[in-house]
């Protein structure tokens, strides 16, 4: 009989690495998997770290929720916008559906959960949190509880840096004191669920993904830090072992990952492609690199604008909609059309067309509520960032432009579920990220409401 459910949230973990390459090296996962049913986890639409933990906690899509990614534009306005954090999220999670029931829960950084808020339970809030000096727990008194077992804890580790070695050991330091965090309340205080996400999967991933993988552009083979992501995978494993060795045979484990990742090819100048189309125009061109906000549009002379980041979010200027908007509204979707041609015609560096996706919002989910772009842009299967930035003068960069990073997110991560007393060792195909809210009630005994999407991934003995 399940009584508990353990949720270990390993961010960005991917299933090349975890079901493939490294397989061997991590013992534990390896048991999970052996003993257990695991696939590939297809994540949402954007796979990015806002809003996948959300979507996964709630069975509800980004458009459901609102959330198209962690900044997101505010109104039809040119520069204001507004930050995802927990109030943002307004459709309930497991933790709430538990709580109503009188189960309690222990939860530890999950995004996203800054400022902290009221659960059935114990709460300890994720990497957006600005410090310790900001309230990051609840019950609040579980802060100096905390501080007695880890000293300063880490929320997260700056790691868009040319330090390598200083962002290795804040990573290592960062995902030991959140495993103690971790045996810590798992054994002291009572849940029927428990969910964390470590973010330092996400973290060695960006900064040292072109040392270990031949495929990038730029790896150099026999490089000091070849082992790096190998290694911080291996220790991460031994962390998650100890926690698995404390649980008993009436809890489930539940391993899962937001999206994965693969070597980044460089950053697409959205911005200057439109300038260069004739879509934005500048009243006058800046003389160093700026962010668009800082830019000076000609604003009656620009149709579209791009954001950067993982994923480009393209904006039209529409008649009464932008305050100084030149499209006729009867115009949009024939302009949608248009751009969504041009784009998927873009070619890169060495003259071969990109793989590049382009989706409508209404297109991607049953509804899009809140502030939605027009158009969402993977350039080249998200192999490319979309850099946002203006004043580069070239399309094509071969290093992004907010800081160092060598990966970019892919559109799998993982999934492994381990029932004690049911032996499977079996991989699925697939499973989709707006499944895991459905199977963890279901293990639980809870009945899934009826508008939560997806289906458990629970197998019959």
């Amino acid at each position: 009989m399940i009584r508990r459910v353990l949720i270990a949230g390993l961010d960005a973990a991917t299933p090349e690495l975890v079901f493939h390459r490294f397989r061997d090296d991590l013992p534990n996962l390896k048991r999970l998997m052996g003993q257990g049913t695991y696939a590939p986890m297809k994540s949402c639409h954007p796979p990015i770290t806002i809003p996948a933990w959300a979507v996964m906690a709630t069975g509800k899509s980004p458009g459901q929720l609102g959330l198209y990614g962690f900044r997101h534009r505010k109104g039809s306005s040119y520069k204001d916008g507004w930050i995802a954090n927990s109030q943002t999220i307004h459709e309930p999670a497991l933790w709430n559906i538990l709580g109503r029931q009188g189960r309690p829960v222990c939860l530890v950084g999950v995004p996203p959960s800054y400022p902290p808020f009221p659960v059935n339970g114990n709460l300890l809030s994720c990497f957006i949190t600005p410090d310790l000096a900001h309230p990051h727990t609840y019950p609040p008194e579980l802060a100096p509880e905390i501080a007695s077992v880890v000293g300063e804890y880490l929320f997260d580790v700056e790691f868009r840096t040319g330090d390598r070695d200083a962002l290795l050991a804040g990573v290592y330091e960062m995902t030991e004191k959140r495993f103690k965090v971790l045996h810590h309340l798992l054994t002291t205080k009572p849940w029927d669920l428990a969910m964390f996400v470590e973010i330092g999967v996400d973290r060695i991933q960006h900064a040292f993904w072109k040392y270990f993988d031949p495929g990038h552009p730029k790896y150099v083979p026999g490089n000091k830090y070849e082992n790096a992501v190998r290694d911080y995978y291996r220790y991460l494993d031994k962390q998650l072992g100890g926690l698995l060795a404390i649980l008993d045979q009436e809890t489930a484990v539940v391993v899962v990952s937001d999206h994965g990742a693969k070597g980044m090819r460089g950053a697409f100048c959205v911005n200057q492609w439109l300038m260069d189309k004739g879509y934005l125009q500048l009243k006058n061109k800046p003389d160093s690199v700026i962010s668009i906000e800082q830019a000076n549009l000609d604003w009656p002379h620009t149709r579209a604008w791009g954001w950067g980041g993982y994923y480009a979010r393209i904006f039209f200027n529409v008649k009464g909609r932008e305050p100084q908007g030149i499209i006729e509204p009867g115009d949009l979707e024939a302009a949608k059309d248009e751009l969504i041609l041009r784009l998927k015609d873009i070619r890169d560096p060495a003259g071969r067309v990109m793989a590049t996706q382009v989706y409508r919002p209404e297109e991607l989910y049953p509804e899009s509520r809140g502030d939605k772009p027009d158009l969402m842009v993977y350039f080249d299967e998200l192999f490319w960032r979309s850099a946002g930035t203006i004043g580069h003068g070239t399309w094509y960069l071969d290093e992004n432009d907010t800081g160092p990073d060598d990966a970019v997110h892919a559109q799998h991560g993982i999934f492994i579920l381990y029932e004690p007393g049911k032996v499977r060792g079996r991989s699925l195909s697939e499973v989709d990220i707006l499944d895991i809210a459905p199977t963890v009630l279901r293990l639980l005994g809870i009945a899934q409401p009826k508008d939560m999407v997806g289906h458990p991934v629970v197998l019959e003995a």
